[in-house]
């Protein structure tokens, strides 16, 4: 006849590895050198011969991440953490929300359409994904949080200087602005992605809406900036400046970045998530709702001036989409926090769906455009802000490194493609100055994929919790 008996183990968080079949253990008298937790296992005896039971990974891992979340000071150093990440993400992402504006300069100078220049920009916005794994095992093995964020900086700023001499050379550009530029940005991008986790708990997602809001204030200055320099001193010395003044500010915030606990030397890619159906459904959502991200920034300059609005108009339509993207950073990170972040994030990529199929479809002039900038704005505001605090939640913050590096590699294929997607849609249906009926095949292109990656999240939500109130 079959007997249990019931031990404590003592899980040691440094030794622990999510690569092996089961956590670590220690069950003598040896204390541990870190943060321990101490948890209940089952051993069945049939007879004399005992026979374990193995414990949930996940389930180990979450409740390790619990313990340690409860030692998160939730404030004191990590509100430098705080400004420092928000500067990182001004140049890193707020950079690329501005490439509209540049790009509707060369589009007007004949330098190449809008499916080609606009391929620099989703560049540069791919590179995050693309060096996410390569970034983390940096961090982690050799530079730390701080050099990271500094070498990214000054790599992003030498790019945009590089890029002014080659304002007559398609090629130069990807090199320069796209992919030097936007390697240097993966850099912060990883650190902020890494680091904050450390320093908050109950304020996870208020931090992580503030820090992303920092893209969405650069992109909304960085656009009045660039046009302003461009139409001033040309496009060639608004490279250069941009560049100077991303090294000057980027140096200075990335010595801020430190880690409060060093970040382990483990995996980097733990392809055993795959066999969890809420992570691929998560990677699937992220991958499909990252196409239509930088559709509208991109090309609504462009279908600014098919309306036959000024190019400050167009500028100042993006710098609004931007400063709204940055509210909804804030306001659904703040909302994380009380609601669910699960709910919030399948809020913004429903209102995300609802702006690009309803709203955008029908805007002919000036006010139905504000009020799609907005109301897109801080649904892709809510995309960024909320994904690490989902990742956070669902598999626990020792593993949100790895969790979100492999989210970030889903992003690559929408960051490269999205846009160009939508350029030959245009092109294909009249071009950029073929007026609205040439834009709507590609804005419910955007839309579409917002919608189906709602879709897979409200999956995701409903099997973790099946009531509709619930914060998830």
């Amino acid at each position: 006849m079959a007997s249990t008996q019931t031990t404590t183990t003592t899980i040691h968080l440094k030794d622990y590895d999510s690569s092996s079949t089961s956590a670590p253990v220690n069950t003598g008298a040896e204390p541990a050198q870190d943060v321990t937790l101490n948890t209940s296992t089952t051993t069945r005896r049939r007879g004399a011969q005992p026979f374990p039971v193995r414990a949930d990974d996940d389930a180990a891992i979450i409740e390790a991440s619990r313990a340690l979340d409860e030692e998160c000071p939730d404030g004191g150093y990590g509100w430098i953490i705080v400004l420092s990440g928000a500067m990182l993400m001004w140049w890193a992402s707020g950079t690329t929300y501005a490439w509209g504006v540049v790009q509707r300069k060369l589009v007007e100078e004949h330098l190449a359409g809008p499916a080609t220049l606009s391929f620099i920009g989703s560049l540069q916005a791919s590179m995050p994904a693309w060096f996410a794994v390569l970034d983390a095992f940096v961090m982690r093995r050799w530079l730390g949080s701080r050099k990271l964020a500094m070498l990214g900086m000054f790599t992003m700023g030498l790019g945009g200087i590089l890029a002014s001499f080659c304002t007559d050379s398609i090629p130069g550009l990807f090199v320069t602005f796209g992919f030097l530029a936007g390697a240097g940005g993966s850099c912060g991008f990883a650190v902020v992605a890494a680091v904050p986790a450390q320093y908050f708990n109950t304020r996870r997602g208020l931090a992580n809406g503030l820090i992303f809001a920092g893209s969405g204030f650069g992109g909304a200055t960085n656009s009045f900036f660039m046009d302003a320099l461009i139409r001033n001193l040309g496009i060639a010395w608004a490279f250069r400046v941009l560049g100077l003044v991303t090294i000057a500010t980027g140096l200075f915030a990335g010595w801020f970045m430190m880690e409060r606990t060093k970040i382990p030397d483990k995996r980097f890619v733990d392809m055993k998530l795959f066999k969890n159906t809420n992570f691929t459904l998560l990677w699937l959502c992220a991958a499909v709702g990252n196409f239509p991200i930088f559709v509208p920034p991109f090309f609504l300059p462009l279908y600014n001036q098919a309306l036959g609005f000024s190019s400050s108009t167009g500028a100042g339509l993006v710098a609004g989409f931007t400063l709204s993207s940055a509210i909804g950073r804030i306001l659904c990170g703040f909302c994380c926090d009380r609601f669910g972040p699960v709910n919030v994030l399948l809020a913004s990529l429903l209102l995300s769906a609802f702006s690009m199929l309803v709203i955008w479809p029908v805007s002919q002039s000036l006010a139905p455009l504000a009020i799609f900038c907005i109301l897109n704005g801080v649904s892709n505001g809510g995309f960024f802000s909320c994904t690490p605090t989902v990742a956070t939640s669902i598999f626990g913050s020792q593993r949100v490194s790895v969790v979100m590096g492999m989210i970030m590699t889903a992003w690559a294929g929408g960051y490269l493609l999205g846009s160009p997607i939508a350029g030959y849609l245009l092109e294909a249906f009249g071009g950029a100055s073929g007026g609205l009926k040439a834009y709507r095949p590609a804005m419910f292109y955007a839309g579409s994929l917002a919608l189906i990656s709602a879709i897979l999240l409200a999956i995701v939500r409903f099997r973790i919790n099946k009531k509709f109130l619930a914060v998830v």
